[in-house]
Formats: structure tokens, sequence, C-alpha cells
């Protein structure tokens, strides 16, 4: 499994360079990283369900906090289904606490909050899809 730390140091590799597309294999895991035809933050990843991008949401945090997407992928916001979600509005999170997943080529990636704070909104609906930095929570 990547883990997102190698995904970022992918994602810079392709960013920095005039390459238009990266593709990576070891055996187990592959990644297919594509530059947008039109300007944006960050790669696409083209192996993400066929649905269009959401437009970005407006982040609504009063004083600018917000924990955002570290990779592109779908957002899920509890470990299955039948599940509780990880956390909801009001719920106070500390610094590395599960917040939701994020299932980017087959593999779900848990997010982890970056700072300690009590969940103001949530910006996301479960199963949709999210782009690279994109808020998912805003946080007080």
């Amino acid at each position: 499994m990547i883990d997102i730390e190698t995904l970022k140091e992918y994602i810079k590799v392709l960013e920095d360079s005039s390459l238009q597309t990266l593709e990576i294999s070891d055996g187990e895991d592959s990644l297919y990283l594509e530059k947008p035809s039109a300007p944006a933050a960050a790669p696409a990843v083209i192996s993400a369900p066929a649905a269009a991008a959401p437009a970005p949401v407006p982040v609504k945090a009063e004083d600018g906090k917000t924990i955002n997407a570290p990779i592109v992928g779908v957002f899920y916001s509890a470990p299955s289904p039948d599940s509780e979600p990880y956390v909801s509005v009001g719920k106070k999170v500390r610094k590395g606490d599960v917040v939701c997943i994020i299932e980017a080529m087959k593999c779900m990636n848990e997010i982890q909050a970056e700072t300690d704070g009590e969940i103001t909104e949530v910006l996301v609906s479960d199963g949709e899809l999210v782009e690279f930095d994109r808020p998912l929570f805003a946080v007080k």
C-alpha cells in the first residue's frame, strides 16, 4: 500500500516536471497520475470513479481551520456502511484521531486530524469524490 507521504512526493515530482503522466508499479500496487489539461492545484487520479469532479465547497469555518483531503479519492465518513461515522458536528478531536477514510486506487486511507479542536461542520457527503486539499471538515 502506498502511504500518504509517498503519494505526496509522487505528486510533487509530477508537478515540478515537464512530464504529463507518471505511472509507478511495484508488483503489488500501481499508481497512475496525470496532469489535468486545465490549470489546477493537483494532478487527477485517473482510476477514480467516473463521476464528474464536484465543485469546491466554500469553507464556512469562522477561524478558517479545516481538515483537508491529503489525496484524491472517495470520501467515507465511517469504516463501513453500517458503522457510526468517525466524527460528527460537535465532536472534539485530537491531533492524530481518525476522522474519515479516503479510498484511492482501492486502498482505504485513514485520514487523521492535524490539529486539536471541535468539528463545526462536515463539508462533504459520504461517497463523494474529493480533490487534493479540498476541505473536509471545519474545525474550531
